[in-house]
């Protein structure tokens, strides 16, 4: 009796050392789960550095790659002169306006207060791409051009004139600092840590104080699709092709910037 009560024992005994270890490990495969729960999220970090928030120790810009002139949107500075109907060409006087300022890609209308955390790291980066050869804009200011200038509109056209800005297009990922860590953790990235998708524009400027960029004269012929779409817009401003690539109905003349007056 006792030989068979043996082997029942030892099997018993073995049954209860697997169903206390299977706890064990089922705990362990939850611990690193729950670890990711609380991480914040790039879009939560993204909002973080945007508002400036209380939770943040420090948010900067971390760059990773850098486009000098690189143009940016094509802007119509003038209002149009019409000139449809007519067989010989018009001489008119523009009143030419437009303005520059640093901007950020992180959502439409973003500027990043120079008195941020997030502000002032933009200001650090824009230091650092500020050369001898390109002086660039390192904060929100707005830098103008302004002036007056006659020039000649092509028989049955519209003319008018427009600008493209240069920009310094420094491109990397944001860097977030959290006071209290979450879950063991205290830094975070937006999009993603060595990501070059956050995008920040700073206008160069030229040595006598005005933006830097493409300045050109536009004619459009009349009664095509080009001159409808301005006309039917009530010149209001829209969106442009760029230099050379409005098509055959549309010739561009650019204007060498050392013609514009200093401010």
């Amino acid at each position: 009796m006792t030989r068979t009560d043996r082997p029942r024992s030892h099997r018993s005994r073995k049954k209860r050392i697997t169903l206390a270890l299977a706890p064990v490990a089922a705990l362990a495969v939850v611990v690193p789960l729950m670890n990711q729960a609380g991480a914040a999220t790039p879009s939560e970090v993204t909002a973080d550095c945007a508002a400036d928030s209380d939770k943040l120790e420090n948010c900067e810009f971390v760059d990773v790659q850098f486009k000098a002139n690189s143009l940016g949107p094509n802007q119509r500075v003038s209002a149009v002169t019409d000139n449809c109907g007519r067989t010989t060409a018009a001489t008119n006087t523009f009143s030419v306006s437009t303005s520059v300022t640093r901007t950020i890609q992180l959502e439409d209308g973003f500027t990043a207060a120079a008195d941020t955390k997030l502000g002032n790291s933009f200001f650090e980066i824009g230091v650092k791409f500020n050369t001898t050869e390109i002086n660039i804009t390192r904060d929100d200011k707005t830098t103008g051009l302004q002036f007056s200038r006659s020039d000649t509109v092509q028989p049955d056209s519209l003319g008018f004139f427009m600008w493209s800005a240069k920009r310094t297009d420094v491109s990397g990922f944001l860097r977030a600092t959290y006071k209290e860590a979450q879950n063991g953790q205290k830094v975070f990235f937006a999009p993603s840590e060595g990501a070059a998708t956050v995008h920040v524009f700073y206008p160069q400027i030229l040595k006598n104080g005005t933006p830097d960029g493409r300045l050109w004269l536009r004619n459009v012929k009349c009664g095509t699709p080009e001159a409808n779409g301005i006309q039917n817009s009530a010149n209001s401003l829209r969106a442009e092709p760029g230099f050379g690539e409005a098509g055959s109905n549309v010739t561009d003349v650019e204007i060498p910037l050392t013609e514009i007056p200093a401010p």
